[in-house]
This record gives C-alpha cells, sequence and structure tokens, in this order.
C-alpha cells in the first residue's frame, strides 16, 4: 500500500530535520504501510525524544499504522502544557534519575556525578551494552548517536546536542530539570561510586606531606577508595556549580 502523508515536527524537534523540513508541513511519500513509529524515525527523529503524537487531530500510539492522506502532527516532551487528556507515547518519568552514557561522553559522566547523580559510563561500551542498561537498570541515555536511540529497547533517552562538555551539561540540567535532585559532592568522579567522611588517621599513610600538614578533613570513595579533599581541585568545581545553578535561574551564560 503505498500514499503520501502530511506531516510536521515541532519545538526541537527540528534540530533533526535537514532545514527545508523545519517548522513546516510536508508531504512524505511511503512506498508501504508502515508504523508511525518507523516513520518519524526514517526521517531523522528519536522516538525518546517524542512525546505526542496527533494524527488528523487524535492521538496516536507508536503501533499506529500509516494510511494515505494522514496529517500527522509529532510533538516533544510538554514541560508546561497539560496534555493528560491525550496519550503519552514515553512511559511515565523516572522518579530515580540515573544515567549511563555513550562513549562520547566521559567529560560529562564526570561532571554528572560531581553533582551527585548516578552515571555509567565506560568507552567499551558497545551499542546494544549501552541499549540493555538503560532498559535493565531503568537509567536515561545520553547520547550524541541519533541512530543508538531508535534502538526499540530504550525508553528514556536524550539526544545531547551541545559539543562543549560544561555547555552539555547545562543543557541536560535545563532539558530535564536537574537542579533540585542534586546532591554534589555525593559520588566518585572517577568510578561512580558513593564518598564519604573519612577520619584522617585511616588514610594519612597514603596522603604527601604537604596535605598532610595543611588538611584535615577527607572523604574516601567506597568502591574505589580514591582520597578526597577540599584544595584547589575543589574550589574550581565549586565554581561550575555555581556557574550552573546561576545559569539555571537565567542570571549568566556559560563559557
Amino acid at each position: 500500500m503505498a500514499g503520501s502523508v502530511e506531516i510536521r515536527f515541532y519545538e526541537e524537534l527540528n534540530d533533526f530535520l535537514p532545514p527545508a523540513q523545519r517548522k513546516v508541513a510536508f508531504q512524505h511519500p511511503f512506498k508501504q504501510q508502515g508504523s508511525v513509529k518507523d516513520l518519524v524515525e526514517s526521517l531523522g527523529v528519536p522516538h525518546t525524544e517524542i512525546d505526542l503524537i496527533l494524527v488528523n487531530g487524535q492521538s496516536v500510539n507508536f503501533d499506529y499504522l500509516i494510511q494515505d492522506g494522514d496529517r500527522i502532527s509529532v510533538y516533544p516532551v510538554f514541560e508546561a502544557l497539560d496534555i493528560s487528556p491525550v496519550n503519552h507515547l514515553r512511559p511515565e518519568p523516572l522518579r530515580d534519575i540515573r544515567f549511563v552514557l555513550d562513549t562520547h561522553l566521559g567529560r560529562l559522566a564526570a561532571y554528572l556525578r560531581m553533582f551527585g547523580f548516578d552515571t555509567l559510563y565506560s568507552n567499551q561500551f558497545d551499542d546494544p551494552t549501552l541499549a540493555g542498561i538503560s532498559s535493565n537498570e531503568h537509567r536515561i541515555l545520553l547520547t550524541r548517536d541519533r541512530q543508538l536511540l531508535m534502538r526499540k529497547l530504550i525508553t528514556h533517552g536524550y539526544f545531547v546536542r551541545e559539543i562543549h562538555p560544561k555547555r552539555q551539561l547545562l543543557e541536560v540540567f535545563v532539558r530535564l530539570d536537574l537542579f533540585r535532585s542534586q546532591r554534589p559532592f555525593t559520588r566518585c568522579i572517577h568510578c561512580n561510586g558513593i564518598i564519604r567522611p573519612v577520619a584522617k588517621q585511616k588514610i594519612e599513610a597514603h596522603l604527601l606531606p604537604h596535605t598532610k600538614a595543611w588538611r584535615n578533613e577527607f572523604w574516601q570513595c567506597e568502591n574505589c577508595r580514591k582520597i578526597y579533599w577540599q584544595g584547589t581541585h575543589y574550589q574550581r568545581m565549586r565554581q561550575l556549580i555555581a556557574s550552573i545553578n546561576r545559569n539555571g535561574a537565567g542570571d549568566v551564560r556559560i563559557n
């Protein structure tokens, strides 16, 4: 069954489209009938970015079979507008915010851990592994690979637009509204383990003389045993945390 549909994408979903198809309704022919999910992903838009699809004014699920002459409107996640009377396509938001990141986002992973978010990352994770972790452990997948987000197994994911790691961090904070969920300095930025206070006498054999002489408060990762203290690195991290939170309030732009 061949035919043609009229389709329009709204708001940030246009990021995935070529310029001629952005913010306008356009005709799209099809050679055989398929699902609306297959249609939108064939145009480059991952299903994890979509919260609502209207066909001829009615909300439909991803498995709706497109028909010749359908008028299709595709919307991203609604943050302010109440669309409770219609069908959300995404599962309920994850109450326990946890992440898994692809191999291109190592610095972002460290930043998210610094803010206290449970974040899995390894440059050895391939696409099937990432999809499996996201699905089995109910983690939000952050990626720069839109094809990865199109895997049916993935229900919670986000395509990171920015290139610079600090801007990526702010983008994710704003897009997922993480500002009230942060717990800085509670996770190890190297392994994601929990950090807890530790008595100086228990770890002083591992300290450099200058650190031992001038520092008395220490924290240690329960997993990899890395030791932390409030040195110059801590002050730089505090500055980044303050900058992200000011940006969230719309005060300044991040560098």
